[in-house]
């Protein structure tokens, strides 16, 4: 793992205690109704939870698939931990999202929600999700990125110095971007914008 890998995984062990406090203006725009609209759109009994975090989107699962999710913080797993409490079907796992310890083709549908802000080097994180998930499987992400707004977006390049040195997240990721530097192809990427054209829902059906 990278320096700034290492540094971001401190920010996240850090500040775990808070950071469903931190995230209330976020979860204030609707983010529960469209985590679960993200859980509906699964396909296939193994799944694969990137970036699990204090694992909110955990409870909408249905009991019986068999989930997975890693994050590279033990200590934001610890909170993911206490919130499923007595959920055999989920198995929660420490895990860089860049460097996956799971053979290629092995999961029927690749989760994310809010993680490619702080993936370090979101395009390699973005590679293993495409070499994990099968072919033909799904991808489904809510994420925030930056606005193509000229001045929203010029406000988001300035200030992003304040989530990133707090705790690591990018305010102004290029998301769909890096999606085709990851190697998707932009036919087989669907999304609809949930909050202005920040929060994107997208749906990827992975080619390979």
């Amino acid at each position: 793992m990278s320096n700034e890998n290492d540094k971001i995984k401190n920010r996240y062990n850090r500040i775990s205690k808070f950071y469903d406090l931190l995230e209330i203006p976020m979860e204030s725009i609707s983010m529960s109704k469209w985590r679960e609209e993200l859980i509906k759109q699964l396909e296939g009994g193994k799944i694969l939870e990137v970036g699990v975090g204090t694992g909110k989107n955990l409870i909408y699962y249905p009991r019986d698939l068999d989930i997975t999710g890693i994050d590279f913080s033990k200590n934001m797993l610890q909170k993911a931990r206490d919130k499923i409490k007595d959920r055999k079907n989920i198995k929660l796992i420490e895990m860089d999202a860049e460097d996956m310890k799971f053979a290629d083709n092995t999961f029927d549908t690749v989760v994310t929600s809010c993680v490619f802000c702080s993936v370090p080097n979101p395009i390699e994180g973005l590679k293993e999700i495409r070499r994990v998930c099968k072919k033909n499987g799904k991808i489904i992400m809510l994420e925030h990125m930056r606005s193509s707004n000229k001045v929203a977006g010029k406000f988001m390049d300035v200030f992003n110095f304040i989530p990133l040195n707090i705790w690591g997240a990018n305010i102004n990721r290029k998301t769909l971007e890096n999606l085709k530097k990851a190697g998707f192809n932009k036919v087989n990427i669907e999304y609809q914008d949930v909050w202005s054209d920040i929060v994107k829902l997208i749906e990827i059906r992975n080619k390979k």
